[in-house]
This record gives C-alpha cells, sequence and structure tokens, in this order.
C-alpha cells in the first residue's frame, strides 16, 4: 500500500497566535511538506486544485509538480483534485502528460468535480451539468492519452478534427487515473467502466456511507471484467494529528478544528472523530485506526492523510510527518502486508502499469482487458 499526505493549499489564520501565512508563506509550505514527506519515506504527495480565496492550491497543478519532480527524486506526485469539470481535457492530457515526462514517470491524478460552486460559471460552465462534464470530458481525455488523430465531438467543448495531443505519454503509459468522489455514485460507475482507481476522500463521511461506495465501485469493476471485486484499484483519505499522549494531542487540535474553515461549526471534536477517519491521539491510536479502515474498505492501495490544514503552523506540520514516517507508516507497512491476502493489487506505478501494457492487461473501457481472450 502507498501512503503519503495531501494538501489543499488553504490560508487560514492560525487561531492561536492569529497570524495569517502570506501567499508566497503557504506556497513555500507545500513545497516543503512534499520534500519533508520525500525525506521520511512517505510515497506520495497530493495537491488540491483550486481558483478561489483562501486557497492557494495551483490552479494549475502540473507547474507544482513539475517544480516538485526537480526537488525530489522517488515520492509519487499527485493531485487531490484535478477539476475535470471546468478544465479543458486537451490542457489536462497536455500539460499533465508534460510533467509526466519531467517527472520521469512519478506523476498520476485524481479526477473529480470539486466542491465549490462559483469556480463553474468562471470557466463558463453550469454546476447543475457537473456529473455529464466529468462523464464526457474524461471520454475524451482517456482517447487523447491513447490515440492519435482523434476524431471527437461532444456537448461542452468545440469538436476535434484530426487532433493529436503532444507530448505523447512517456513510454505511451498513461499517467494513472483515480476517480475522486465522496457523495457520486456516477463516478464510481465511471471509474469501473473504465478500469481505473476509485479515490473515496472519506474526511467527511462515516465508515458506512464510505463502505456503500466502495462496494458499488468494487462490484461494478468486476461487472465490465476487468478483474475480481478484490482487484479493483481503492484509495482513502483521512486526517490524522498526532501527540504521544493522546490528551495533548486533543488539547491542542482543538482551536484548529474548531477554526476550520472546513470543519468549524458542525459536531464537535469528539463526535466527528466517532463519525469519520479523524484520528486525534497518539501514534497507536492512529495505526490501529487505520487499520481498521479495511474492515469496510477491503484491502486497498493508497492511503493519504490530510496534514496541513487549519493553520496549523508548519513547524507543526513538519513534526506530524516525522512522526507519521518513523512511527506509524513503517508499522502500517508491516500489518498492511501481512494481512493481506495473495493477489491484493499493487499500488499503480508508471514502472507496474508499463509492465501491465507489455503484458497486455491494460483495462479496455466498459469491459476487460486488453488480452483478456
Amino acid at each position: 500500500m502507498q501512503f503519503g499526505v495531501f494538501s489543499i493549499g488553504d490560508i487560514t489564520p492560525d487561531p492561536k497566535t492569529g497570524q495569517v501565512p502570506t501567499e508566497h508563506e503557504r506556497i513555500t509550505s507545500m513545497v516543503a511538506i512534499a520534500k519533508k514527506a520525500e525525506e521520511v519515506g512517505l510515497d506520495v504527495f497530493a495537491m488540491g486544485q483550486h481558483h478561489n480565496p483562501p486557497f492557494v492550491a495551483p490552479a494549475n497543478p502540473p507547474i507544482l509538480m513539475a517544480h516538485l519532480a526537480a526537488q525530489t527524486s522517488r515520492i509519487q506526485l499527485s493531485t487531490a483534485t484535478t477539476l475535470i469539470t471546468t478544465t479543458d481535457p486537451v490542457r489536462i492530457a497536455e500539460d499533465y502528460a508534460y510533467a509526466q515526462h519531467l517527472a520521469e514517470g512519478r506523476i498520476d491524478l485524481t479526477l473529480g468535480r470539486g466542491n465549490t460552486g462559483p469556480v463553474y460559471p468562471w470557466f463558463g460552465k453550469d454546476i447543475r451539468a457537473g456529473i455529464p462534464l466529468a462523464v464526457e470530458n474524461y471520454a475524451l481525455l482517456h482517447r487523447l492519452w491513447r490515440e492519435t488523430d482523434v476524431d471527437w465531438s461532444g456537448r461542452f467543448r468545440t469538436p476535434l478534427q484530426g487532433f493529436t495531443s503532444t507530448p505523447r505519454p512517456l513510454d505511451e503509459v498513461p499517467p494513472f487515473v483515480w476517480h475522486g468522489s465522496i457523495r457520486s455514485p456516477e463516478i464510481a460507475e465511471q471509474a469501473a467502466y473504465y478500469g481505473d482507481g476509485f479515490f473515496h476522500n472519506n474526511i467527511f463521511w462515516n465508515k458506512e456511507h464510505t463502505g456503500r461506495m466502495i462496494e458499488l465501485y468494487r462490484s461494478r469493476y468486476a461487472h465490465y471484467g476487468h478483474g475480481t471485486e478484490e482487484q479493483a484499484i481503492v484509495g482513502l483519505g483521512g486526517q490524522v494529528f498526532m501527540r504521544h499522549n493522546s490528551q495533548d494531542a486533543v488539547r491542542e487540535f482543538r482551536p484548529y478544528f474548531d477554526r476550520a474553515p472546513v470543519y468549524g461549526g458542525g459536531p464537535s471534536l469528539e463526535d466527528f472523530s466517532a463519525q469519520t477517519p479523524l484520528t486525534v491521539g497518539t501514534p497507536e491510536q492512529v495505526i490501529e485506526r487505520t487499520l481498521s479502515f479495511r474492515e469496510y474498505a477491503g484491502d486497498y492501495q493508497r492511503q493519504l492523510f490530510l496534514i496541513d490544514h487549519a493553520g496549523l503552523p508548519l513547524k507543526t506540520v513538519l513534526e506530524q510527518i516525522d512522526m507519521l514516517g518513523e512511527e506509524v507508516v513503517p508499522v502500517l507497512r508491516r500489518e498492511v502486508a501481512a494481512r493481506a491476502p495473495v493477489g491484493t493489487p499493487e499500488p499503480p506505478t508508471h514502472e507496474t502499469l508499463t509492465r501491465r501494457r507489455r503484458e497486455g492487461l491494460d483495462p479496455v473501457p466498459g469491459g476487460g482487458r486488453a488480452n483478456a481472450a
């Protein structure tokens, strides 16, 4: 399993000091977080995509990806999310393929619709068409990465005639795509249809809802002939805050939770922790809670933690990453490896995808694999 962290790049006042980071400070902090994640041995750093305050997550994530690729050597660079509804699929095809070359293949992306309604009209789209936009735009993106001289027409953009996206994906192997959704079964269906991954960023949802969404994706993945339900590719989100004494962790994190633009004003920290994957406590508690996710998600391939939200100082965030890398993830890796059944799929990387392509195991949209016969 891959373990990593993700950032949504929010600019939030520190509730303890009132200090507000500048945009420049927040951008450079995301770079520092990614480099620290690689330093301590994590597998993935993922970034959001936003076009509005109070966020400085890149409006075009491949810019940050390319910058990070030049300063790292091993960590996988991903998104959380790439806005498939309001970003032209031609632009996505070209920009992410270019970043994939610069990163020597260490690129994948999570497609989603985002959670900021005003973004749609800013880019000439209608939020009421969110699902059809996601479906149509990905259908085009999928072809652009696999075909040349593409002829295409649809509802939401001008037609293409004999179009070839450049550069072509590295080794003719497109970046792996996770389809991200927290509430839309249509997106789980889309992921299954193409044989892609399904990422459920379940930081707001109880385990019952998360389990139903993943079960739907797994069953439809098998329905389309890409493999068994257990072979479907699943990722989960979550958030942790750790100290070596659980009371210290709760006491320190509570002001950030209470004032967070995402969490604040809702259930209490205790209620939210009971109802969602949010874990505030010791490293041992984080390990125990994370291992419990497989009870409703099955054996899955990627676990990402939101680590820098709500005005937390960079020093504190880097301490959290140290604890993940030194005390939590090594134990999780051992336990997951010991418990995973034979045949559990390995996480998708450029190397594994290239090997599958050579073996003719690429998923065929809507039905099976390339060499299924």
